[in-house]
């Protein structure tokens, strides 16, 4: 169920019934979509966005961004994110708070469903991010809120003195396992290759961090406890040896999956759901176009995903003068 922030509903219905005067509806308030408003304002252009949750999106539940330029001693997400919000709200940046069902091209213009209302613009932005991949393995959704997570920032303080799993070997799973350590008592990272996919810098720390431990070549199979995570099974995938190991938290890091449901048939996506844009991020329907981690792209970073949001502004400039 999405989380409805609190905004007046009054101001919610203004925005909604000036709908005809929109250049452009942005679905996403991370990075991508809160740097796409920013310039969009910034051409003077009639801008609504919509987010289901927090502006900064998963961004903003990062501990600490090191690689954004212009903070050599880092900034964490949440504190990066509010100042990107803050200078789009400065411009004028008029938020809507919901979620999207659907979203579709009608005619010349882009039509956007929300809470059973119909938005409408001339221009539409997909900025909707991704979520977290799951394991899909026995106990991750029986103990998801009960020591299953995908969040270290947000449930980290949780887990002082006890024992925690993190799954994965990228920069998001070392870098969470790392901040994990300020709480936890252990810190295991479980692993399929023998040598981590983070930036060497971040696997430099986590190597010689005295809490962390690893499994390498290994697959976590089944999560199990009563009314809580109290166990996990790991299988060495060179011996096919199984081990149960005592945890009391599991913190999953094996990917993302793109948040493409409300455009699933309206786009083209690549097989995994992605969508394909081209340089400009325009997409396969004119008028529509994509930004940040929800499109086909080598490198999904917040540096990345504010450069889209910026071309996908200026390609909207670009349409609508065309247009006339």
């Amino acid at each position: 169920m999405a989380l409805q922030l609190a905004v007046k509903p009054q101001e919610k219905e203004i925005i909604i019934e000036q709908r005809q005067d929109l250049d452009t509806i942005i679905i996403g308030g991370g990075p991508a979509g809160l740097t796409a408003a920013i310039y969009c304002l910034r051409a003077r252009l009639n801008v609504v966005l919509i987010e289901k949750m927090i502006l900064g999106g998963v961004a903003s539940t990062t501990y600490s961004i090191e690689n954004y330029p212009g903070f050599p001693d880092a900034i964490g997400g949440l504190a990066l994110t509010e100042k990107m919000s803050d200078q789009a709200k400065k411009l004028g940046l008029n938020v809507i708070w919901g979620n999207v069902i659907r979203a579709k091209k009608k005619k010349e213009r882009c039509e956007v469903e929300i809470d059973g209302k119909t938005l409408s613009a001339k221009t539409l932005i997909i900025a909707t991010g991704t979520e977290a991949a799951k394991l899909d393995i026995p106990g991750e959704a029986k103990f998801r809120g009960r020591g299953v997570s995908y969040c270290a920032t947000c449930d980290g303080p949780f887990y002082k003195d006890k024992n925690i799993i993190v799954v994965g070997g990228g920069n998001a799973a070392v870098e969470e396992a790392l901040f994990l350590t300020r709480y936890a008592n252990k810190v295991s990272i479980v692993h399929r290759r023998d040598e981590l996919r983070a930036d060497r810098i971040v696997a430099e720390r986590a190597r010689n961090h005295p809490k962390i431990y690893f499994f390498w070549h290994a697959v976590m199979e089944t999560i199990g406890g009563q009314a809580k995570v109290e166990s996990v099974v790991i299988k060495d995938l060179l011996s096919g040896k199984k081990l149960t190991v005592p945890a009391d938290g599991v913190f999953v890091y094996v990917g993302s999956r793109p948040n493409t449901e409300c455009v699933k048939k309206v786009v083209k996506l690549d097989e995994p759901g992605y969508i394909i844009t081209d340089e400009k991020m325009a997409t396969s329907v004119s008028g529509i176009f994509a930004a940040g981690d929800v499109r086909v792209k080598h490198l999904r970073q917040v540096v990345t995903a504010a450069a889209d949001g910026a071309i996908a502004a200026d390609s909207i400039r670009e349409y609508l003068s065309a247009k006339g």
